[in-house]
């Protein structure tokens, strides 16, 4: 309770009626910088070159657990390295042995799709069926082929409608 100090002769306080809100300021304060320092901790901190996709993006759970393919195709789970022959028992003390625990799979582009395929063959064998691929989200529309095989830069990729005779040239 505040008390409102008068210049009269009298001894008697008069109470305040308004709120002291230093208090609520405080809170705000140490809440803000609570979250400043465990947001940073809430990523994973692996370095990939991810592909991008223009897939809708799903909800993202409380704590995904992500298993990275690095260019030099070693696995991460986590941040942490991890052996191929070891990587099922990873697994099983991350999860807690929850076989149906989801496993974000995020790969380098520079990994070859065979190299993709053996790892999550390894999830398999290890009993974690669940298996969500990573990707970067674009902005506009489907991602360009990046192939040695693609058109030359200029002309229309071979799944972009031709022009029509009246339209001019792009």
């Amino acid at each position: 309770m505040a008390a409102k100090l008068q210049s009269s002769d009298s001894d008697d306080l008069v109470e305040n009626h308004e709120i002291n809100v230093t208090p609520f300021i405080d809170v705000m304060l140490v809440l803000l910088i609570i979250f400043m320092v465990a947001a940073p901790l809430s990523t994973v901190d692996v370095k990939v070159d991810l592909p991008a996709s223009n897939a809708v993006p799903q909800q993202r759970p409380d704590k995904p657990l992500y298993l990275t393919v690095k260019g030099d195709l070693s696995l991460a789970l986590g941040n942490d390295d991890v052996a191929r022959p070891a990587l099922g028992a990873e697994l099983a003390r991350a999860t807690d042995g929850n076989k149906d625990t989801r496993i974000f799979l995020r790969a380098d582009k520079a990994v070859a799709y065979g190299d993709l395929m053996q790892v999550m063959n390894l999830l398999r064998a290890a009993g974690y069926l669940k298996i969500a691929l990573v990707g970067l989200e674009t902005v506009g529309g489907p991602a360009a082929p990046s192939d040695a095989g693609a058109a030359p830069a200029g002309s229309p990729s071979p799944a972009a409608p031709a022009p029509s005779a009246g339209a001019p040239a792009q």
